[in-house]
């Protein structure tokens, strides 16, 4: 399936990384996701608007590439960034910023269910209807980012973990269909999560240390 016709100039290469060309959507969606990565690790609201941008670009690169639930992924993201983007400013308690917190044995059991459940469905349409050569790895990929996207948007914790999962496997996914940059842009994203979660678990637990000092 391809966009270039209605896409012209950000679908047209930017510059090759050896034989590979690099498009203006896929550098500009470097661009924009680490930056996005970046905010979110640092609880900044503005993520979510550049979140917004950087998912429109990779929609119309997975899209050129044959990723198809990754793009179809994309155009869920923007309700959920939109979704995210209210609750951060109203979903506190009395309508106010929302913290960090832990995530609940019923989210956990409600998200495993449904990302088993997307998968599986994913996988049937992908290879029934596209011609997806990784029909799998696309469907699980999309699922487990999906239950990342909540948990980020309620401010979960344990939300991190699930971004590691999916950039492990995004990362060899798309070296394989040679988008090699949005490969190394994985990367980045990885080490943002990993320092995301290591910052989220230390506002966690300041918070949970302020009561204690205020009884004191």
């Amino acid at each position: 399936m391809s966009v270039h016709v209605p896409l012209g100039p950000l679908l047209e290469p930017a510059f090759h990384l050896g034989s590979v060309p690099t498009t203006w959507a896929e550098l500009l969606g470097f661009a924009t996701g680490a930056v996005n990565v970046w905010l979110v690790v640092r609880q900044n609201i503005l993520n979510w608007p550049i979140g917004i941008a950087n998912v429109v670009l990779l929609g119309l690169v997975f899209l050129d590439g044959g990723l198809y639930a990754d793009s179809g992924l994309q155009v869920v993201y923007v309700a959920l960034q939109l979704y995210g983007w209210w609750v951060w400013l109203y979903g506190g308690d009395g309508r106010d910023a929302l913290p960090v917190r832990r995530t609940r044995p019923a989210e956990w059991a409600a998200l495993i269910a449904a990302g088993a459940a997307g998968t599986a469905v994913l996988t049937w349409a992908l290879s029934a209807w596209t011609d997806s050569t990784v029909p799998f790895w696309d469907a699980l990929t999309t699922a487990i980012s999906l239950m990342a996207i909540y948990g980020q948007s309620r401010k979960l914790l344990e939300s991190w973990w699930l971004w590691i999962t999916a950039d492990l496997v995004y990362i060899p996914l798309y070296f394989h269909k040679d988008l090699k940059l949005t490969s190394a842009l994985y990367v980045v994203f990885l080490a943002l999560c990993v320092s995301g979660l290591l910052a989220w678990r230390r506002d966690l637990r300041a918070r949970a240390a302020e009561p204690a000092v205020a009884a004191a």
